[in-house]
């Protein structure tokens, strides 16, 4: 009776040591189990216990951005759905809605977020920057304000930067 007793005592210790599954990761699995992403969106687990963290790479097949692949690293805290993850974009680009730094002008990421949206949401959105980049709404405003002003120059400009040069003095990313 004492061997029972203390087997089902070193049951719970170890049942105690396993990490807890937040409500965030339970949501994160949700959502990453219902994605249907197209062929121009692949998922990348640098650590594949942890799908907090992870990156995704989007491929244009048209546009402007055409053939370029652009590599966005995700950062979900424990907050989620509550709060919309950490999005940045890895590579230096010429595009209105992202600065040089990586940060990203989408609604759906700041203001717009709401719990119902999901990691698919977030997705589509930034695949969407790349087919109709938003003049508009911009963060990197000399890249909004060509756009605006000579679609025919912006594009060269998007090729150029696409291809490693540099543009007005600011070196991009080969991508």
């Amino acid at each position: 009776m004492i061997k029972i007793w203390s087997m089902k005592a070193k049951e719970a210790a170890a049942e105690k040591k396993k990490p807890k599954t937040s409500a965030a990761q339970i949501r994160v699995q949700k959502d990453l189990s219902e994605l249907e992403i197209p062929s121009t969106i692949k998922m990348d687990f640098p650590d594949p216990a942890d799908i907090l963290n992870f990156r995704i790479i989007i491929t244009p097949d048209e546009g402007f951005y055409k053939n370029g692949s652009f590599t966005f690293k995700f950062a979900i805290n424990q907050n989620y759905p509550h709060e919309p993850p950490k999005v940045r974009c890895v590579q230096k680009i010429y595009h209105p809605n992202i600065d040089l730094e990586g940060n990203i002008c989408l609604n759906i990421l700041r203001e717009d977020w709401k719990p119902v949206l999901s990691l698919h949401s977030i997705m589509v959105g930034l695949q969407y920057l790349f087919l109709e980049p938003n003049a508009d709404d911009p963060l990197n405003k000399e890249a909004a304000e060509d756009l605006r002003r000579n679609r025919q120059q912006f594009a060269e400009h998007v090729k150029k930067s696409m291809e490693g040069n540099t543009i007005n003095g600011i070196l991009y990313d080969r991508v």
